[in-house]
C-alpha cells in the first residue's frame, strides 16, 4: 500500500518562495503535485516519473520545479515568485502508471495535503 504524508506548507508574501515535501512509503512510478483552491477543481501543478522526466502545468512552468529523492523516500516541489492565486491545499499524489499525466483520476494514492497562502 503506498502512503504519502506532505510537509512545508505555510504563509508567504507574493514573490516569496517555499519548498514543499512528501515522504513516500513505497514509491511508485509516478508523483505528482495537485492543488485545490476553495470553491475550485483539484488541478495538476506537475509530476515526474522514476526517470526524472517532469511535465508541468502551463500556470506553474517557469516558477515550480518538481524533484524526488528515491534513497529518501521523498518527493519536493520547490515553489518561487508566489502569487496570490497559487494559494491552495497541495497535495501530493501517486500512481502505478507508465506515464505521468497530469490527470487528477490517474492517480489512486492521495496525502492528506498542505496549505499554501500567498498574500499580496
Amino acid at each position: 500500500q503506498v502512503e504519502l504524508a506532505e510537509s512545508g506548507g505555510g504563509s508567504v508574501q507574493a514573490g516569496g518562495s517555499l519548498k514543499l515535501a512528501c515522504t513516500i512509503i513505497r514509491s511508485p512510478w509516478c508523483m505528482g503535485w495537485f492543488r485545490q483552491a476553495p470553491g475550485k477543481e483539484r488541478e495538476a501543478v506537475a509530476s515526474i516519473d522514476r526517470d526524472g522526466k517532469t511535465r508541468y502545468s502551463d500556470s506553474v512552468k517557469g516558477r515550480f520545479s518538481i524533484s524526488r529523492d528515491s534513497e529518501k523516500n521523498t518527493l519536493y516541489l520547490q515553489m518561487d515568485s508566489l502569487q496570490p492565486e497559487d494559494s491552495a491545499v497541495y497535495y501530493c499524489a501517486a500512481s502505478y502508471l507508465a506515464s505521468c499525466p497530469l490527470i487528477r483520476s490517474d492517480y489512486p494514492y492521495w496525502g492528506q495535503g498542505t496549505q499554501v497562502t500567498v498574500s499580496s
